[in-house]
């Protein structure tokens, strides 16, 4: 899977860009990284969110037991690798049918947060139990969503082109492709938002500090990112507001 924003609507963390900086290729200019991913895996599937950026995917060569599931409901794209393990319990907290799949629930889970805000991000996140990663876009309010569970159980990488822009995707070759040494494994146990950008889902009060990687030849490729035990984050109370309220701005 491939997921590529655009650097107004997903800024990613400075210390994702390396000292020795990407190619000087934009990953959004002629649907560069998308072509990429299409001469690797043909028959992939590329959704164009205009300016915002894109979502690819393909079926092949997946892990039969991490499948890719790919949904839109409502201008809400998601696109979900892995296995839920707690379907049942999230489908009846949710409302949903029972034909509903793990890329439905993702997608409805954010919704609630979304227009609801009963619970906090971090909650809504550490409620999904199994082996996951995703990538949500909300075309409506231009937000971004994306999380993995925190074993890190599905391969993914995230990283920075030359201009900013935002790449994920589970193949590390088509991050590198992209990004040069600016990239790193997506960190388990996290989830990032367009307005909040990165944070612990399992640790929601500590600050996360980023970690240089060093490749084989000495050289900084990207940073990890560890929960700071020292370092706790303020802690504020939800505003009081009417229904028709948009929280995406508090998650």
């Amino acid at each position: 899977m491939l997921a590529v924003f655009d650097k107004t609507v997903a800024k990613c963390p400075d210390a994702l860009q390396s000292p020795h900086s990407a190619p000087a290729t934009s990953v959004l200019k002629d649907g560069f990284l998308a072509n990429h991913l299409a001469s690797l895996h043909p028959g992939s599937v590329t959704v164009n969110l205009g300016t915002s950026g894109l979502i690819a995917y393909s079926l092949d060569k997946q892990n039969p037991l991490l499948p890719r599931l790919f949904a839109v409901v409502d201008d809400i794209f998601c696109l979900f690798q892995g296995h839920i393990e707690n379907v049942a319990a999230l489908k009846q907290q949710y409302g949903l049918n029972k034909t509903a799949n793990e890329v439905i629930i993702v997608i409805e889970a954010y919704r609630t947060l979304r227009d609801r805000g009963p619970y906090p991000a971090d909650q809504v996140v550490k409620d999904i139990l199994g082996k996951f990663a995703f990538v949500l876009y909300d075309s409506t309010s231009k937000a971004t969503f994306i999380a993995a569970d925190a074993d890190g159980s599905v391969p993914f990488f995230w990283g920075t082109d030359s201009e900013g822009n935002l790449v994920l995707s589970d193949d590390v070759q088509i991050v590198q492709k992209g990004c040069g040494k600016s990239f790193a494994p997506f960190p388990k146990g996290c989830f990032f938002t367009t307005s909040r950008g990165l944070r612990s889902f399992e640790h929601p009060m500590n600050e996360l500090k980023p970690v240089p990687r060093v490749d084989s030849s000495g050289q900084v490729c990207g940073s990890t990112f560890k929960v700071d035990a020292e370092t706790k984050k303020e802690s504020a109370g939800m505003p009081r507001v009417d229904s028709s309220y948009n929280w995406s701005s508090n998650y």
